[in-house]
């Protein structure tokens, strides 16, 4: 005899006021996704464009020396790298808005399912992303406070 939880034995029913909530979500998510994307290209053009900033401003600013083409590879990198890491979050966004969109528009319960999935992706990445940098955070915090007492 197989078992099933006391959940699968219960279909849940979203009521109006649920559906509604929902739909008002997937809209303001549609509405940063578009933000995040529009924001995503400006660092890659940025990041496109870095070099030959660094590169100018290292030939007619004094105090830029030898700051050109290197450093502006090196930020290049990083917005590329930023770019890269932005778009995850803004990608699982946008699938959410654009699935709970398609099962309110359509009645599909699958595409709500699949919606549920993307933001459950999307809080799943915010959440390792932020815990990495307060790990990160706390690690130069340490080292800062050990090398502060190395230093004497």
């Amino acid at each position: 005899m197989e078992e099933t939880s006391v959940f699968e034995k219960f279909e849940l029913h979203l009521s109006q006021s649920a559906k509604d909530f929902l739909k008002e979500t997937a809209k303001w998510a549609y509405i940063i996704s578009i933000i995040g994307f529009i924001g995503i290209a400006f660092l890659v053009i940025a990041a496109l464009f870095a070099g030959t900033l660094f590169s100018t401003l290292g030939n007619t600013v004094p105090g830029m020396g030898g700051m050109g083409g290197s450093f502006g590879l090196i930020i290049g990198v990083v917005y590329f790298a930023l770019a890269a890491i932005y778009f995850f979050p803004v990608y699982y966004l946008n699938k959410f808005a654009v699935n709970a969109k398609k099962a309110f528009r359509e009645n599909d319960s699958e595409a709500l399912t699949n919606s549920l999935e993307y933001l459950k992706s999307h809080y799943k990445f915010i959440g390792i992303f932020t815990l990495s940098i307060v790990i990160l955070y706390g690690a130069i915090f340490v080292f800062a406070i050990l090398g502060s007492l190395f230093a004497r």
